[in-house]
């Protein structure tokens, strides 16, 4: 497969042009890269304008995700999920509100979304006991019921598949219950780009979502930012003619040509060596999994490759596990009181798999931790534009009770709120900055 992009920079690169034109490093410095880091020059397209190099290579992962359209980020997922659901409100079918219905597991991008865009949102919950603060599962059967009591039909339903746990929902059943209300689906699948590529196929766009987003840096060979808005093959026409200028609202006007670079030469991957590759990896992850249970390890998900270590079950403290990974030579993506995460690619090679392999010590199943607390319904004193745009100041966590929540209080990894803005913080609320260590959050000043 061609890389046009690619091919542009480095013939511009022989060329030794003077550079009169941004950036200000002219194509020299420490780094090494400089070279390749350029601006919209003659030849070089424009991404919200694209009609060249750029729009060829787009039309190039177009084709290999077999979707109606697929559009190059250089801002992550975050800017993918603003511009999904801004198409999502602003262009909702006939007789729907402009009222998202979205699995509570949401990133914080969301609410900033809902802010900007200024749209409702009503919230899905995990039945019984099932739910976490990263996981959020969704039945058919609930999201039936969900959407048959609402008194405003919702433009779209909202869910994360996989979620940062490894957690996938039933992203086929799901889609066919919303559309039979008249509900388009959108899916975060910041963290699984490469799923259309596994020998069973089970990214969102093969299995009828209407939207999606993936962060291509997060489990393929691109340089963080890279990232892809995805409209289903049924989706309604108007969404892929709007979305160019719906990522343009949301995003820099320079965008990273070294990003861009990245993500075209992984077209070029995924069409010649990654699918074998990423094969391996799930294999090779697959037999890590079997044999770590195998030791008395309770594993969390079914992603191919994402291994999640449900260490509290292990009678482990997920912060400790990790920094004894570390000690062994393993860094892993994100670890809280009760999970370890760790993420791989198709560049995990077999040493990598050895080496997590004997770092990992065996479970303390005498030392078994109580049940996490779990954010839970909370009463909306505001909408989340008002909460976001008002007046705000930081308070200590056990001052923020009965306070109004301004800006989601979380980290990133994983960046799920526990409060949104506008919800008042109770008890519940505050139980959970206590247990994963929030030590203050910004509300509304009164």
């Amino acid at each position: 497969m061609d890389a046009p992009v690619f091919d542009l920079l480095k013939g511009y690169q022989l060329e030794g042009m003077s550079r009169f034109h941004m950036p200000g490093h002219k194509g020299a410095g420490p780094l090494g890269c400089e070279g390749w880091d350029i601006t919209e020059i003659k030849g070089a397209d424009a991404l919200y304008e694209a009609e060249g190099v750029i729009a060829q290579a787009e039309a190039n992962t177009t084709a290999l995700f077999g979707t109606q359209r697929s559009l190059w980020s250089t801002e992550g997922s975050s800017q993918c999920i603003r511009a999904m659901l801004y198409l999502a409100v602003t262009h909702r079918r006939p007789g729907t509100a402009p009222v998202v219905l979205a699995a509570r597991n949401v990133h914080k991008s969301f609410i900033y979304a809902a802010a900007l865009t200024d749209f409702g949102v009503e919230w899905l919950w995990p039945e019984g006991e099932s739910g976490s603060l990263c996981a959020c599962p969704v039945s058919p059967e609930a999201l039936e019921e969900a959407l048959s009591r609402t008194e405003t039909s919702p433009c779209a339903v909202y869910i994360t598949s996989p979620d940062y746990l490894g957690n996938m929902q039933d992203v086929s059943a799901l889609a066919a219950v919303a559309h039979r209300h008249g509900a388009l689906l959108l899916v975060d699948n910041a963290h699984g780009a490469y799923l259309h590529f596994l020998p069973r196929p089970r990214h969102p766009m093969d299995l009828g979502a209407d939207l999606c987003c993936d962060s291509a840096h997060k489990t393929l060979p691109v340089l963080t930012g890279g990232a892809y808005l995805h409209i289903g093959r049924e989706a309604p026409g108007t969404l892929a003619d709007r979305a160019k200028a719906a990522l343009g609202l949301f995003g820099s006007t320079s965008p990273s040509y070294l990003t861009m670079a990245s993500l075209d030469l992984c077209n070029r991957w995924l069409a010649e060596e990654g699918r074998g590759q990423l094969a391996l990896a799930a294999e090779r992850l697959g037999e890590l999994k079997k044999d770590l249970a195998t030791r008395g390890w309770t594993l969390s998900g079914e992603e191919e490759l994402k291994f999640t270590l449900h260490a509290s079950a292990g009678g482990w403290e997920g912060g400790a596990l990790a920094d004894l990974l570390r000690v062994g030579g393993v860094e892993p993506e994100y670890a809280d009181p009760d999970y370890v995460v760790l993420m791989v690619s198709a560049a995990n090679d077999a040493e990598d798999f050895q080496k997590l392999s004997q770092a990992m010590p065996p479970p303390e199943l005498a030392r078994r931790r109580t049940a996490a607390p779990r954010p839970a319904p909370s009463r909306r004193v505001m909408s989340v534009r008002q909460a976001v745009f008002a007046l705000h100041e930081w308070v200590g966590r056990e001052e923020a009770l009965g306070r109004v929540c301004a800006a989601p209080a979380v980290a990133c990894p994983p960046a799920i709120p526990i409060a949104v803005s506008g919800e008042e913080i109770d008890a519940q609320a505050v139980e959970c900055f206590r247990y994963y260590g929030i030590e203050r959050c910004m509300v509304v000043k009164e």
